[in-house]
C-alpha cells in the first residue's frame, strides 16, 4: 500500500482508507459525506491528518496512508503505512486505557490525555504496511 490517491475512500466494507504520504505538498479534500458525518482530509508527505464533523480523529507525521479505518465506541481499527516509522495521535475518550495492538501484538496498556489524545509510534520499513487495533480496557 503505498497511498490513498483519491485522498479520501470509502470502502464498501463500511469503513474509510485516507492519506498520500507521496505528495510533495500539502493536499485537502473536504466536505465528504460518510455515514451521515462529513469528513475532510489534509496529506502531504510531512503531515497527515483526518477531521470528522470538524474535530480531530487522526494525525500521522510523517504522512500516512491509513486504510480500513474503523472507529467504534470501544475500538479503532486500520492498517498504516508510510515511507519509514510514523508516530499517529488518536482522539479517543479523555483519561481512558486503551490497549494497543501492532501486528497482532500487544505494544501495552496506555492512557489518554484531558483531551483524549493517545500517540503512538510505529517502526516501519519503507512502504510497510501494518494493522493496529486500540481497544478500551
Amino acid at each position: 500500500m503505498a497511498a490513498v490517491k483519491e485522498l479520501l475512500r470509502a470502502e464498501g466494507d463500511g469503513t474509510l482508507s485516507f492519506g498520500d504520504y507521496t505528495l510533495a505538498s500539502k493536499t485537502k479534500k473536504d466536505n465528504c459525506e460518510f455515514a451521515g458525518d462529513i469528513y475532510k482530509v489534509k496529506t502531504f508527505s510531512e503531515i497527515t491528518k483526518l477531521e470528522k464533523n470538524g474535530m480531530f480523529v487522526y494525525e500521522s507525521v510523517p504522512g500516512s496512508a491509513v486504510e480500513n479505518f474503523k472507529e467504534t465506541d470501544t475500538e479503532v481499527t486500520f492498517s498504516v503505512s508510510a515511507g519509514g516509522d510514523v508516530q499517529f495521535t488518536l482522539e479517543l475518550e479523555p483519561e481512558s486505557e486503551y490497549e494497543v495492538f501492532i501486528g497482532g501484538t500487544s505494544a501495552g496498556r496506555m492512557t489518554t490525555n484531558l483531551s483524549g489524545k493517545l500517540s503512538v509510534s510505529v517502526e516501519l520499513s519503507a512502504d510497510q504496511s501494518v494493522d493496529v487495533r486500540v481497544s478500551k480496557c
